[in-house]
C-alpha cells in the first residue's frame, strides 16, 4: 500500500503566535464590553443592550474556543490520538456557529414580547455603551480580518466580532431615536434585526464546519475527473473505492483502490504512486494519498463503495 504526503507549510512560528496573541487581546475586550453591557443593560432597561451583551459573551465564549483550539492544534500527534487534535479548530467553528444560531433565536424571541410593550429606557446609557463597543470590537476585527480569510475557526471568530460592531451601530442608532424622539419600540425592532443577521452568519459556517465534521467530499473536488485521470496512466485499468475527505482547512486526504493490467513490481508502482501524487496535488489540492495496489482481485470496481 503506498502513501505518500505533500506538506504546505505556508505559515511560519511568528504569525502563528501574533495570530493567538491577537485573539487573546480580543478576548479581554469583549470580557470588558460584556460587562459594562450587562449592568449598562440592567440600569437603562434595554433590550438590544443585553441582547448586545448576550451576543457579546456568545463572542467571549467562542474567541476562548478559538484560542484553545489553535493551541490544541499545535499538539503533536501520538499512539492514541494519530491525527494529533488537527480538527480542534473545525469543532470550535461548530460549536460557535451553533451558540451564535442558538443566542439569536432566543433574542428574538424575547423581542417579540417586548414589541407589545415597550418600556421607557435610559437612552444616554446606550448611547455611550455602544459607542465603546463599536470602538473596541473594531479594533479586535482589525486584529484577527488577514487570518479570516484562509482559516475557518478564526473566520467564526472574525463573524462574531464583526456582527457585534454592527449590532452596536444598530443599538447607538437605537438609542439616539430613543433620545431625540422618545421611539422606544425601536429597541426590540433592532433586537429582531440583530437575531435575524445572527442566524443568517451562523447558519452559512455551521453548514461548512458541518460538512468537514462529516467527511463530505470539498465542493473543489470532483471525483470522477480524478478517476478518469488516473485511468489515462498506461498500466492502470480501473480505479475504484475512492474516498476523499477534508481532515482540516490545510490537509485533504484521499484514498482508493487501483487495478491494473498486469502484474507490475513494487517499483514500477512507486513511481506510478508518485505521478499520481503529484497530479492530484497540483490539480485538485489533495495532499495526503493512500493506494491500494490490486491486479485480478475479485472485489466490487464501483468508484463508490458502501463500506
Amino acid at each position: 500500500m503506498g502513501h505518500h504526503h505533500h506538506h504546505d507549510h505556508g505559515h511560519s512560528h511568528s504569525h502563528a503566535d501574533l495570530k493567538g496573541r491577537n485573539l487573546l487581546i480580543s478576548i479581554f475586550l469583549n470580557i470588558a464590553i460584556t460587562l459594562s453591557q450587562v449592568i449598562g443593560g440592567i440600569i437603562s432597561g434595554s433590550l438590544a443592550l443585553l441582547s448586545d451583551a448576550l451576543h457579546n459573551f456568545s463572542d467571549v465564549l467562542s474567541l476562548i474556543i478559538s484560542y484553545g483550539a489553535r493551541v490544541l492544534g499545535k499538539k503533536k500527534a501520538c499512539k492514541e490520538k494519530t491525527f494529533g487534535y488537527k480538527r480542534a479548530e473545525i469543532m470550535a467553528a461548530f460549536v460557535n456557529a451553533a451558540t451564535l444560531v442558538v443566542v439569536a433565536i432566543f433574542l428574538m424571541k424575547e423581542a417579540v414580547e417586548r414589541l407589545f410593550q415597550p418600556e421607557a429606557i435610559e437612552s444616554n446609557m446606550v448611547i455611550w455603551l455602544s459607542l465603546i463597543a463599536i470602538f473596541a470590537n473594531g479594533y479586535s476585527v482589525l486584529l484577527i480580518k488577514k487570518d479570516a480569510n484562509h482559516n475557518m475557526n478564526m473566520k467564526s471568530a472574525y463573524l462574531h466580532l464583526l456582527t457585534d460592531m454592527m449590532a452596536s451601530v444598530a443599538v447607538l442608532i437605537g438609542g439616539l431615536l430613543m433620545k431625540f424622539y422618545q421611539i422606544y419600540w425601536v429597541d426590540a425592532l433592532l433586537t429582531m434585526l440583530i437575531g435575524i443577521y445572527l442566524i443568517y452568519m451562523g447558519y452559512d459556517l455551521l453548514k461548512e464546519s458541518t460538512k468537514v465534521l462529516m467527511l463530505f467530499t470539498p465542493k473543489t473536488v470532483v471525483i470522477q475527473d480524478i478517476v478518469d485521470s488516473i485511468c489515462t496512466l498506461e498500466p492502470v485499468k480501473n480505479v475504484h473505492h475512492v474516498h476523499i475527505w477534508q481532515l482540516n482547512e490545510e490537509e485533504v486526504h484521499m484514498e482508493a483502490h487501483i487495478d491494473f493490467k498486469e502484474d507490475i513490481k513494487l517499483s514500477q508502482f512507486d513511481a506510478i504512486l508518485e505521478e499520481i501524487e503529484e497530479h492530484v496535488y497540483h490539480k485538485h489540492g489533495i495532499n495526503h494519498v493512500n493506494i491500494q495496489p490490486e491486479f485480478d482481485k475479485c472485489d466490487s470496481k464501483s468508484v463508490i463503495v458502501q463500506d
